[in-house]
This record gives structure tokens, sequence and C-alpha cells, in this order.
């Protein structure tokens, strides 16, 4: 296929924790606000005069300090971002939001503070506590922390207008964002597709990574360039499957999975399109701080939410997405040491092969891909079983 415009600009981008909008975004006068989980809304971290950041550690080497203050038995995911951190790879944000998602990213932030990693005058730390059930007292305590840890700190320590007016108008850009790139996705349910996994992975991955406004003119021209954008004569993939699992912000993983011949068709994963790229709607006369806290406890598929029904609708979900995208199997995936995705990932692989019939392959990856010999043999492996149930089937 012709190669997309702007891939490479969206790759650069994620070369770096500190990429070139960032700098750009600041030197106009914005704040960065950073942040480590999906638990915490994006709307409310993107007001006027302010921009979000998830936090990342690219080309991740040593972790030696990170682990000297964290333990080996912490996931590397948050050993990789508190090195990073020590090294002054996150000087460029001015305030870091985190949720009690886990106890090891609560650890990780925990130490940058006591370390004092970060030097910024009027730099602060906020940490939200986040409820494990999705009903009402839930949404209370969700919407509670998300005005005392968000909106409050904002306004009092860099005049941050938080009024409903400014969140809705975050809301409204947010969709925007959310809506180029839903549509980009949707060019992946096509039996023979115009953008690989890896492609939109990139793209995807750009919006959390860098300010979202100043994407949306390269994420328009995308979308227009794929709607006539044609496919490779013939697929050059022998099975379409699902991606689920916890942070992939490591690119070459999708790259490997698609390399052993495995489109990755669908993304549910904490820096995926699945939910984390829905839109938000903001019923007439509803707060819009409402919409947000009830939109984030509704669609999260974080296994922290731990009720019986709320699992089960986990399941069924990626049941349904491996349905609707075409997925011939699905892959779920934790980084080593990972609390709650560990427990997810063994019941998925379980539940979705014994009460849905879809082969999984489950595995335990490095934060930065470096076994990637021994997970392209189990790719390949599972690719090879999925053509041979195909040829059982008669298909």
């Amino acid at each position: 296929m012709k190669d997309l415009k702007h891939l490479i600009y969206f790759e650069n981008l994620l070369q770096d924790a500190n990429n070139e909008l960032i700098s750009q975004a600041q030197s106009e006068g914005k704040r960065c606000v950073a942040y480590v989980c999906e638990n915490v809304p994006e709307p409310l971290l993107n007001l006027a005069g302010t921009f979000s950041i998830r936090l990342r550690a690219p080309r991740t080497g040593s972790m030696e300090m990170g682990t000297y203050y964290l333990t080996s038995f912490l996931c590397e995911y948050s050993r990789a971002l508190l090195e990073r951190a020590i090294e002054g790879g996150f000087k460029f944000a001015d305030c870091i939001i985190t949720p009690d998602g886990c106890t090891m990213m609560n650890r990780c932030v925990e130490n940058m503070e006591l370390l004092k990693t970060m030097d910024k005058e009027k730099f602060f730390y906020e940490y939200m506590e986040i409820p494990m059930k999705c009903d009402d007292n839930g949404l209370n305590l969700y919407t509670l922390q998300c005005t005392n840890h968000i909106l409050k700190p904002l306004a009092e320590n860099f005049g941050i207008d938080v009024s409903d007016a400014a969140i809705c108008e975050s809301v409204r850009r947010h969709n925007r964002v959310c809506e180029l790139i839903r549509a980009i996705g949707d060019f992946r349910k096509e039996e023979n597709p115009r953008i690989t996994g890896y492609e939109f992975h990139i793209i995807t991955l750009a919006t959390y990574a860098a300010p979202q406004d100043m994407l949306i003119e390269k994420l328009e021209e995308t979308l227009e360039e794929l709607k006539t954008r044609e496919p490779e004569p013939k697929n050059p993939f022998r099975a379409r499957v699902v991606v689920v699992g916890s942070e992939i912000d490591d690119v070459d993983f999708v790259k490997l999975v698609e390399e052993t011949g495995a489109y990755v068709c669908a993304d549910r994963f904490c820096y995926g399109s699945l939910p984390g790229r829905e839109e938000i709607a903001v019923a007439a006369g509803q707060s819009p701080l409402d919409a947000i806290a009830r939109h984030y406890i509704d669609t999260s598929m974080c296994p922290r939410y731990m009720e019986q029904h709320v699992m089960r609708e986990r399941k069924q979900y990626l049941a349904d997405l491996a349905k609707e995208y075409g997925a011939d199997g699905i892959i779920v995936e934790s980084n080593k040491f990972c609390e709650y995705w560990s427990y997810e990932r063994t019941i998925n692989t379980i539940v979705l092969q014994r009460d849905f019939g879809i082969p999984v392959c489950s595995i335990e990856k490095e934060y930065i891909n470096s076994a990637s010999g021994q997970l392209r043999t189990r790719f390949q492996a599972f690719i090879e079983s999925i053509e041979i149930k195909k040829i059982q089937e008669g298909k």
C-alpha cells in the first residue's frame, strides 16, 4: 500500500516523551497536565490553557534505579516511568495526576515526589481515589475526586477556567478526536483492510502522547487519505486478532504480531481506542462533569472494577468486538507483575474459550519488547492453530 502521508510525523512524536508538539504548546503558554492511567478523564485535563500527556518511557534501557526504589516485583511500566523521571525525562510536565488504579503506579508517582524529580514552580502532584464498583456510590466518589484532585488544583495553581462552559468545550474537542480515530479504525473491519493495525496503533497512541488539538488537522487529512487508499491486491495476513490487555505503548509489539501474519483488527488495551476513544454524550440540562464521570464509570474495561456482573460484561464486550471486527482469535497480554491484569488475563483465557469458543493466546510480556524471539514463536504457533481450526471446520 502507498505510505500514509503523516505516518512518519506521528511516529516521530512517539520517539520521546517530550516531543515537539509539547514544546510548541508550552511556548504558547499552555500547561502540561501529565497522567499515568486511563481512569483519569482526559476532557478535564484539556481545558483552555492546559493539555494532557499520558506518560510513557519509550526506548527504555536499564531500569536499575527504578528497580532499586520499587523492587523487581513491581511491574516494569511503573519502574520504567520512575527511571525516566529520575533521569529528568518528565521535567516538561507542570503537574502529575494519578489515580490509585493500582498500588504499583501510586508507589511510582509517590517516589517521583519523594525523590524531588520535578523542579518547576507551582508543580503539584494529585492522587485520586478510584471506585471499585460501578454504582451510584462509585459515581459520587469519582465525581468528588475529579473536583478535588483535578479541577480545584488546576484553578488554584494555574488560574484555569473550570466552569461548565469550559468543560463542555473540552468535551466537544475531545469528541472530535474520538470521532476521527473511530472513523479511521472502522477501516479495520474490511476483509482486506486499507490500514494496518501497526499504522492505526501509531496514530491512536499519538493522541495520548501529544496535545490533541494540534493533531486534529492531520487526523482529518489521514481520514480523507484512507477513503481513497487502495489495499494490497492480496490480503497479506493469515488471521485476524483482537489484542487485549494492559499498557501497550511499544509500537513494536503490534508490529511483531503483524509480522507473524496476524492482522490486529481491534485494540482493547490501555493505550487503545476501544473504549478509550468513544465519544462522551452530554444530555440537555446535564452537568458536563456528571456526564464525563458517568461515561468513564460506564465504559471502563479496567479490571479494577470487580463486581461479578461487570466482570462478565467485560468478557461479553471482548466477544462482541471479535464478532464485530471479524476476528479469528484474541491475544490477551499483561505486563510482568501487573496485579490486576494478571488475574484478568487468566480469567479471559479460560472464559473466552469455554463460553464463547474463541481461540486465545495468553502471554505475559515485558514493558519493552526485548524477548521478541519467544513472542514471535508463540504468535506463529497461535496463527497455525487458528488455521488448523478453520480447516477442521471446513472454512
